[in-house]
């Protein structure tokens, strides 16, 4: 399966006439997704830094607009299904690290990650970087941040117990018989047995757009360290590098500088408003790029248009999104996270052990990574990385790779 080479001059088709509606269905899907598990981890992390409300819908309202424009924009010159989103394990990394620095500092590291994001796009060193840092140190730096969440289902049992074992129950069978929607049921079945058990008192605030929050960024060493860089890392290995991965797997051929320094220069200009990146979709980018979204494959652009317009029309309204999801209980926010990112974490974790030859290095990282640890005032990310790169390089450097 193949499509049209980028850049041809062969006649493009209209849109009216593309429109289709599966492709408009996947876009809807793709969006109720995003919207679902990974926005649970975002309010999580905000919560974790102490935003106020208004922070936290001006933080949604940036990465919806930013991931809006990326997939409207870019699937549109491209004439293919573009799909961008705010990094769930970017926002998961937030979580145990957000709380650790002035809001403004955080915000000027977004901006230092998003700038070095887009540097590495349009200049094409993003290839370097990857090849620089052993791909399974890099997955177990994502298993080590993703781990918490993940035991987070057992370990909110005991608070709310029909509560976290309904809603995973959902979620295994509909992972089983309908893999796609797996996250919105598990939110679901959980909001209605929250309703039945522990109680949902949701909030639906004010309905009017958001009044995005400016902030001016500063500058911090720490910060930059213990934030800027492994959000760096995370969205150009664990993101940006499996959205071209799907694209490829599915016929296309993505331009990479284009694709990664155009939604890095739309992430810089959103950090102020509190956005720490919008990068290439994996997961949700296979719902657009799949057959289910059109059988012909020139086709398909329109399903990442439909998901650029829905980021956009939701996102402008995130205050609403805000006050509904801050009234779901904590062990169901913590139950849906966590299955949101187990297969995240799944493919993290086969990753980080897949060589033999690095093995070492990966289990530092992920222990390191996992313990949550603070030196310095740097999280543990980045000492995860560290001392899994450090113990890679004394055990393997002189070293032959058997096989």
């Amino acid at each position: 399966m193949t499509a049209a080479p980028q850049g041809t001059t062969e006649p493009r088709a209209s849109l009216r006439r593309d429109v289709s509606g599966p492709a408009l269905l996947a876009g809807l899907v793709c969006v109720a997704v995003s919207f679902s598990g990974p926005l649970v981890v975002v309010l999580a992390a905000a919560k974790a830094g102490q935003l106020t409300p208004d922070q936290t819908a001006s933080w949604i309202w940036a990465v919806s607009i930013g991931s809006g424009l990326s997939c409207l924009l870019l699937s549109w010159r491209t004439r293919t299904p573009v799909i961008a989103a705010w990094s769930t394990p970017g926002a998961a990394l937030l979580v145990t690290s957000l709380g650790e620095y002035p809001y403004r500092e955080a915000v000027g590291a977004f901006l230092v990650s998003s700038v070095a994001v887009t540097l590495f796009g349009v200049t094409g060193l993003f290839g370097r970087l990857i090849r620089a840092v052993p791909v399974g140190i890099v997955n177990a730096m994502l298993a080590g941040i993703l781990f918490s969440f993940g035991a987070g289902i057992f370990t909110s049992l005991k608070a709310a117990p029909v509560l976290v074992l309904g809603s995973f129950a959902a979620f295994l069978a509909a992972r089983r018989f309908v893999p796609r929607y797996a996250v919105p049921v598990a939110l679901l079945a959980g909001a209605l047995l929250a309703a039945a058990t522990v109680g949902l008192p949701l909030q639906f605030g004010q309905g009017g757009p958001v009044r995005p929050e400016l902030t001016v960024p500063q500058f911090s060493w720490a910060a930059m360290v213990g934030l800027a860089l492994p959000l760096t890392i995370v969205a150009l290995a664990s993101q940006n590098a499996p959205g071209l991965g799907v694209m490829r797997a599915s016929g296309y051929e993505p331009d990479d500088r284009l694709l990664i320094g155009a939604i890095g220069g739309f992430s810089v200009l959103l950090a102020p408003f509190g956005s720490p990146g919008v990068n290439l979709a994996a997961i949700t980018a296979a719902i657009c790029t799949s057959p289910e979204s059109h059988p012909d494959p020139r086709r398909r652009y329109v399903a990442g248009m439909s998901t650029g317009v829905l980021y956009i029309l939701i996102g402008s309204f995130a205050g609403v999104l805000v006050s509904l999801f801050t009234g779901l209980p904590a062990a169901l926010i913590a139950v849906v996270a966590g299955t949101a990112l187990l297969a995240s974490f799944q493919g993290s974790l086969a990753g980080a052990t897949a060589d033999e030859y690095g093995r070492d290095g990966a289990v530092v990282t992920f222990l390191a990574t996992a313990s949550g640890m603070t030196l310095y005032g740097i999280g543990s990310a980045f000492w995860g990385l560290l001392f899994g790169v450090a113990t890679h390089l004394v055990l393997q450097t002189g070293r032959t790779r058997k096989g």
